[in-house]
C-alpha cells in the first residue's frame, strides 16, 4: 500500500476512491448508463469475481466510461464463473462467462466502447412471460 506523504497525495487518493464509489453506486438515471453486474455468489468469488470487478472498474475509469458497476448474486451459470452481465442503454443484456481480469478489461474496451461482441457469450436459455 502506498504511503500518503502530502496533501496532494491525499487529494489524489480521494479522487481515485470517489470515482470508484460512483461507478459502484451509480446515479439516479441508471437506464441511461451502461450497467455492468458481476456475479459474486460463493462460486463467483472463488473463481476470481472480485478481481474481475476491480479490473472492470479500473478500465471504466481509464476509458472514461459512464457506467454503474455492481455485484449481484448467483446468475445460475456456476460452470462459467466469473460471469458478468452487461446492459447498454436501449439494448438487451448480454451475459459473458469465464471473465477473468484480462477479459473484463476487454469487455469494457471492445464491447462497451466499440460495440464489438466478444467470445464467451452465454446464450439465453429461457423465455420471458410478458403479461
Amino acid at each position: 500500500m502506498e504511503k500518503i506523504k502530502s496533501l496532494a497525495d491525499l487529494k489524489k487518493k480521494r479522487e481515485e476512491l470517489q470515482s470508484k464509489i460512483e461507478l459502484r453506486e451509480g446515479g439516479e438515471n441508471v437506464e441511461n448508463l451502461v450497467q455492468i453486474k458481476v456475479a459474486m455468489a460463493t462460486c463467483g468469488i472463488a473463481s476470481g469475481a472480485k478481481q474481475t470487478m476491480e479490473a472492470i472498474i479500473e478500465e471504466c475509469n481509464n476509458q472514461n466510461v459512464k457506467a454503474v458497476v455492481t455485484q449481484t448474486g448467483c446468475m445460475g451459470y456456476c460452470y462459467a464463473e466469473p460471469t458478468v452481465e452487461v446492459k447498454k442503454p436501449g439494448q438487451d443484456p448480454i451475459v459473458y462467462g469465464h471473465v477473468d481480469t484480462k477479459k473484463g478489461k476487454e469487455l469494457v474496451s471492445k464491447y462497451v466502447v466499440q460495440g464489438e461482441i466478444l467470445e464467451g457469450v452465454i446464450p439465453v436459455n429461457y423465455e420471458k412471460i410478458d403479461k
